[in-house]
């Protein structure tokens, strides 16, 4: 029989529990993995795509109390770059190599049984960096990063972020909404030929809603943007319809983060990253550890789903300045295309002979005309 329950850890969270009584008096009990549902139990373990759980090194030292009285743990898991705890686990030199290991890559299942079409498989993926890691197994930590750190030392500037530096062009901001435990971020851009430059990052944590709007109020004063794109998820709702009041929606726009507009954001600035047309502010570790932050994994579709690399639970930002920065590229690429034209004089009019006023004489007709430029929309 099977039983469905609710878990309340020691902090007093809920979580959902599933529970399989066997004939023989077994039974399997199912936790989401988390820390907290791991203790208070004394039982064989399996841990399933261990290199995938958030808080890996947490959860491990949650679970030896619950296998100490002489239980078994098992762990199964793809690779999932190398900054979490089963990879720890796998690359333990000699001295640490007290688990049985075993590795079975696509080849080796295929030659054991497994009927599947290794060329199909690999065909029907469409990506060799994905194929690599989730088939043949190995342990590709940079190529699982959205921004490896050559791409972010390609786009470092010391000027970048320093706002004596603006030239004029035209600015967007993205802005990244953080209450409590995430950061809130507004990043600006300003163009500068093909070339978007960092002119100003401004980061809160833990402030009020009053507080980050004056923020944005500010710096929309002072940059004057052209876009300005939010992340309208979840409790971003009310600061977008707020903003859209106050700044009007030819400027402002809310974004929800459904996987295929996280994509394509995500995909905006890495272009921008990959074609160094692009320039952030050098030498933050912070900042970089951010933008590196960003895994890509293969989704169920086999489509690239975005992860973030938060193994450790205690990380200062949940990609936020990723996720400002992108939006603010991505508030570049919905811009309008410029349309180029010639203004066309029209033609003097014919000198009347009885009109003795010359005040006019030799004045320009289109004196004091202003052509309009680029025309920028929010989205």
């Amino acid at each position: 029989d099977a039983l469905d329950h609710e878990f309340v850890s020691d902090a007093g969270t809920r979580y959902r529990a599933l529970e399989v009584g066997l004939p023989g008096g077994s039974r399997i009990t199912a936790l989401p993995a988390n820390p907290e549902t791991a203790r208070g139990y004394s039982a064989n373990v399996f841990l399933d795509e261990f290199a995938r759980h958030r808080e890996s090194r947490a959860i491990w030292g949650a679970l030896f109390p619950v296998i100490s009285a002489g239980h078994r743990i098992r762990v199964t898991s793809t690779p999932n770059s190398k900054g979490n705890k089963f990879y720890e686990l796998m690359a333990a030199g000699d001295e640490r190599r007290i688990w049985s290991r075993h590795v079975v890559d696509i080849h080796q299942a295929v030659a054991d049984g497994l009927p599947r079409d290794i060329g199909e498989l690999r065909a029907g993926l469409g990506d060799d960096e994905l194929w690599r890691q989730e088939y043949e197994l190995e342990w590709l930590d940079e190529a699982a990063a959205w921004l490896d750190f050559d791409l972010i030392n390609g786009v470092e500037h010391p000027r970048a972020g320093d706002p004596a530096h603006a030239a004029g062009g035209v600015r967007v901001i993205g802005n990244d909404i953080g209450r409590r435990r995430d950061l809130w971020v507004a990043w600006v851009l300003e163009l500068v030929g093909d070339v978007a430059w960092t002119r100003e990052v401004a980061t809160l944590r833990g402030a009020t809603f009053r507080t980050q709007d004056m923020a944005l109020d500010d710096l929309v004063e002072r940059w004057r943007p052209a876009a300005v794109w939010m992340d309208q998820t979840g409790m971003g709702e009310k600061p977008v319809e707020d903003a859209v009041r106050r700044y009007g929606k030819a400027v402002v726009t809310g974004c929800i983060f459904v996987p295929a507009r996280r994509l394509g954001l995500a995909t905006a600035l890495r272009s921008r990253a990959q074609d160094r047309t692009l320039r952030i502010p050098a030498g933050d570790r912070e900042l970089r550890a951010d933008l590196h932050s960003i895994k890509r994994m293969a989704g169920q579709t086999g489509a690239p789903r975005l992860v973030v690399d938060d193994d450790g639970g205690e990380s200062r930002s949940h990609a936020d300045r990723f996720w400002a920065l992108a939006l603010a590229c991505g508030a570049l690429e919905g811009r309008r295309a410029e349309i180029g034209y010639t203004p066309v004089r029209p033609a003097a009019p014919a000198a009347d002979a009885d009109d003795d006023d010359d005040d006019d004489d030799g004045a320009d007709p289109w004196r004091g005309y202003v052509g309009a430029g680029a025309d920028w929309r929010a989205g």
